[in-house]
């Protein structure tokens, strides 16, 4: 599989990543551990995850999702075949949130427990905190860096003003740079990180790892009506705000697609997102085999010009 590099960075990734946030939510630890095994066997080696997954679920706590990882990894070993991602910032409750220094030290102390291993390799700030001077949160992440527990450095859910703060910080005292930035972007959603995230990242060598890359799972097709909805947790929770007329002509325009290069809805739409500029991988999960060959054969799949320009027009205006 071809590897992509993330921004500056030493860190060449397949054009594909896994979200790890269906891990101890839509897939339980054996399910998970199958597609874990799937994913590495078919090259998909770029996992994603967070400390907070899945702490909406009943139950749990936040933290699931990593300690499922790193399980599978205690078992499975390969350690050194995998870019792991993982996240700090969102509220885990008792007030574990934000991206103060001596926060983001307890944080990932944790997250290096739970995922059994003695290094992440893309580190994010899953949120801004302006509560917290982005000096502070860059030389937090510095000392990790010299330390061996962290590689890299990414950003999620920034704006492009943040963002461009941040890399002058970077610049101009020698901090760690954001070397990604992980907006939502999807046939659907395109305005938020088309304004203004793109051309920053673009011109600044930063590497969009897009969420929500599926819009939920709606733009594989499955979600048609209202009753589709019930068909998953994670449809009943978010899909229904795409079952309007422009969502049902991008699911038109993904159908023509799919049914012309003899792929499925869900391979075209992260086919389409990796001919944008400056996205390095989008962000999908899964939770069958199935699924995951779709996710795999997206990276094998090659839009025509026409066939990415029928799917530009269709989703115009999001």
């Amino acid at each position: 599989m071809d590897k992509r590099r993330l921004g500056r960075s030493d860190l060449y990734v397949p054009p594909i990543c896994f979200g790890g946030n269906v891990f101890g939510w839509t897939a339980d630890e054996a399910r998970s551990h199958d597609l874990l095994d799937a994913l590495v066997d078919r090259g998909a080696t770029f996992i994603d995850t967070a400390d907070v997954y899945a702490r909406w679920v009943p139950g749990n706590v936040g933290g699931e999702s990593e300690a499922i990882i790193g399980r599978w990894l205690r078992r499975r070993g390969g350690r050194d075949r995998l870019t792991i991602a993982t996240k700090v910032g969102m509220d885990m409750g008792d007030g574990k949130v934000g991206l103060a220094p001596a926060y983001i030290r307890r944080a990932v102390e944790d997250s290096l427990r739970r995922l059994a291993t003695d290094h992440i390799d893309l580190y994010q700030s899953h949120k801004d905190d302006p509560a917290t001077p982005q000096e502070a949160t860059l030389e937090a992440y510095a000392r990790l860096i010299e330390e061996g527990k962290v590689r890299y450095i990414g950003a999620s859910n920034y704006s492009a003003e943040r963002l461009s703060e941040a890399l002058d910080l970077a610049d101009r005292d020698g901090y760690p740079r954001y070397q990604t930035i992980q907006p939502e972007y999807n046939l659907y959603a395109r305005a938020s990180y088309e304004a203004e995230l793109q051309p920053l990242a673009v011109e600044r060598e930063v590497s969009c790892i897009s969420y929500f890359s599926l819009a939920s799972g709606f733009l594989s097709g499955k979600y048609r009506n209202e009753t589709d909805l019930a068909q998953s947790a994670r449809g009943q929770r978010s899909v229904g705000k795409y079952l309007n007329e422009r969502g049902f002509r991008i699911l038109d325009a993904l159908g023509q697609v799919a049914a012309e290069a003899n792929a499925s809805m869900a391979s075209v739409a992260l086919a389409w997102i990796m001919t944008r500029a400056g996205v390095a991988a989008p962000i999908a999960s899964a939770t069958s085999i199935a699924q995951v060959e779709d996710l795999v054969a997206a990276t094998r799949l090659a839009l025509s010009p026409e066939a990415v320009e029928r799917l530009n027009e269709a989703s115009a205006g999001g």
